[in-house]
């Protein structure tokens, strides 16, 4: 994995293949490569290790070429080497294969076409589809990419070209987000929409088991079937993309990341918008209309994500079960594939991604479907994998989240969880007062997160101060100790800095081991419900000479006294301080990787959307 990009039509393909990669840069990645053809011959071809940005030549380059297709790699299987980088050819070099995904047959299969002859110049699973496509090819380049799919286990995303079948780019698609964009005569392959939105704003998105065939003219798309060779696809409907490329661009910041944390306030109040019913003191969430009936039955929800979207979902248990009434479990997408659960006819499954396309928790999805149990997503991408595949949902409208780090993502999705509780808590025993309470407080929320953004340049001062630090500790209780978890993340993401996160009262059970005046800790403790068992947690740092950072309540004078630094938030319900003590943890790992020089909006290691396992 990571990017792919595709282009033919009438202009030079070069040009723009170069700028979509550029674009999908925030993925994270490795190395990178370029195939352009010209009628049957190749008119470019490199592959690099390092960055795009330290290569601009090639766009310069004087090809003429008007088909092509360009990769962006993240390693997964293969060293970071040019051999390894995409697009990957036949012996022959007539036939050129970039993919993401994983071949999970891969060795077995390169075994096979060894005993063959052919012979492998990387060390990579891409590989294996050339040459299978190679062995299969008789004339027609989608013909022999139907057979070569039909011998792999596992997930794909992949677009083909061949100069033995020129003119043409052949794209398939299982379980790894692919789409076409559609701009008058000319067409764009691309995983991401990202890569497309400065040609068109028209897409298509291919669904599993599909094949696109797309020339200078036009393009086809057929279903792959296990025992015939395609069913045409007549059903495929053009969709907009809603964000224009302002959205995607830096706004004037340094990085993408500053950028993205200062729109949280907006991210708030687009996800609200229009969702808020004063006179019934609910939310309108349209995307659950399709179930509403469904919803009044349910008794337990499963919740289901991974990394940031995981402790949204930590979040959401204490909102659902103390607000809604409703008994809720959160399971991380990698571990709920693989444990035998029970559940009754009464549960739902609730799936939070931002990019609707991570792996795992489109697979806990699949099996929950597969079992019958009511499917509920919230995602920030329309037409997204889970956004079709589950039985309704809800969108984050928190826009294009550009760095890999996700912040205004996790704000977006925290809000429509809270809108959520009120819907779900209206539909059994949440009262009138009580909900009316609830979105008067949501709604205040853009308001008071712009206070907290105002504390900037003091949140820096502070982060400068302990920026030396090398381990850090996080605590957090009830609502909160699933942002302590998010506040260690981030920092590691960004700063490279060790960082853990836990429960306050977890504390004593084998952490204070670790603290000492070389450890701080940075505690959440609003005035909640928990304040008196955090002021604790608390001491026991000091008692071991820990430095403590506080996040507490505007106007909270007494926590100054034990406190080495205190960033203040706004005064909202318990259930909302998650909404509003995140933000200045997002400040705050910003500003310490800044300090120490970090490439915050592309960390290393880490790519934005996974879609392997």
């Amino acid at each position: 994995m990571c990017g792919i990009v595709g282009y033919i039509g009438k202009n030079p393909a070069l040009p723009i293949l170069f700028s979509g990669l550029e674009r999908l840069e925030y993925r994270g990645y490795d190395s990178f490569g370029f195939c352009v053809l010209d009628d049957d011959k190749v008119d470019y071809f490199c592959k690099e290790k390092g960055k795009i940005s330290d290569q601009c030549h090639i766009k310069d380059s004087h090809s003429i070429g008007n088909v092509g297709i360009a990769h962006t790699r993240w390693a997964t299987t293969g060293m970071v080497t040019k051999e390894n980088a995409h697009p990957h050819s036949n012996q022959d070099k007539d036939i050129f294969v970039v993919h993401n995904g994983i071949i999970e047959n891969y060795k077995e299969l390169k075994e096979k076409l060894i005993s063959e002859g052919y012979a492998f110049a990387s060390e990579t699973d891409t590989e294996v589809l050339a040459h299978l496509i190679d062995k299969y090819f008789k004339g027609n380049l989608e013909d022999a990419v139907v057979e070569a799919i039909k011998e792999v286990r596992g997930t794909y995303g992949l677009a083909a070209v061949s100069t033995k079948d020129p003119n043409k780019i052949v794209a398939a698609r299982m379980s790894s987000p692919l789409l076409i964009g559609v701009n008058g005569d000319e067409f764009i392959i691309a995983s991401d929409p990202s890569a497309i939105i400065t040609r068109t704003r028209q897409i298509i998105h291919l669904d599993d088991n599909e094949i696109a065939v797309l020339t200078d003219e036009d393009f086809t798309i057929s279903k792959i079937e296990k025992e015939t060779r395609c069913l045409n696809v007549t059903n495929k409907e053009i969709e907009m993309i809603e964000w224009d490329i302002e959205q995607a661009e830096k706004g004037g910041y340094e990085h993408f990341m500053l950028k993205e944390i200062m729109e949280e306030p907006n991210v708030i109040e687009d996800a609200i918008r229009g969702r808020i019913n004063i006179e019934q003191a609910n939310a309108k969430l349209g995307g659950l209309d399709s179930i509403q009936e469904r919803l009044r039955g349910i008794n337990n929800i499963v919740l289901v994500g991974c990394g940031t979207a995981y402790y949204a979902c930590k979040v959401a248990e204490y909102m659902f079960e103390e607000y809604a009434g409703i008994s809720a479990r959160s399971d991380i997408g990698s571990e709920y594939r693989y444990r035998k659960t029970i559940m009754s006819k009464d549960t739902a499954g609730l799936f939070v991604s931002q990019s609707g396309e991570t792996a795992d928790t489109l697979a806990a999805l699949r099996e929950m479907k597969e079992k019958g149990i009511l499917t509920i997503g919230v995602t920030n991408v329309v037409g997204s994998n889970q956004a079709r595949e589950t039985d309704a949902g809800v969108y984050t409208r928190s826009g294009p989240e550009i760095a890999v780090a996700s912040t205004k993502a996790f704000i977006g999705q925290l809000t429509t969880l809270a809108l959520m509780t009120v819907y779900l808590g209206r539909q059994r025993d949440m009262s009138h007062v009580m909900g009316e309470r609830i979105i008067n407080e949501i709604s205040n929320l853009p308001e008071l997160a712009e206070e907290i953004l105002a504390l900037k340049d003091d949140i820096k001062v502070i982060a400068e101060k302990y920026s030396h630090y090398r381990d850090f500790w996080f605590i957090g209780r009830k609502y909160n100790s699933a942002i302590a978890l998010e506040g260690a993340l981030k920092l590691k993401e960004v700063s490279y800095i060790h960082a853990e996160g836990t429960a306050g009262g977890e504390l004593k059970h084998g952490p204070l081991a670790l603290i000492d005046e070389n450890c701080p800790t940075v505690a959440i403790c609003p005035s909640d419900s928990v304040y008196e068992k955090m002021l604790s947690n608390i001491e026991e740092v000091k008692a071991r000479k820990g430095k403590i950072i506080a996040i507490a309540t505007k106007g909270n004078e007494e926590i100054r006294k034990i406190a080495d630094d205190v960033i203040y938030i706004p005064k909202t319900l318990e259930m909302l301080t998650p909404i509003l003590s995140v933000i200045p943890l997002h400040l705050f790992s910003y500003y310490v990787a800044s300090a120490l020089g970090r490439d915050i909006d592309k960390p290393k290691n880490l790519a934005k959307s996974v879609t392997v396992e």
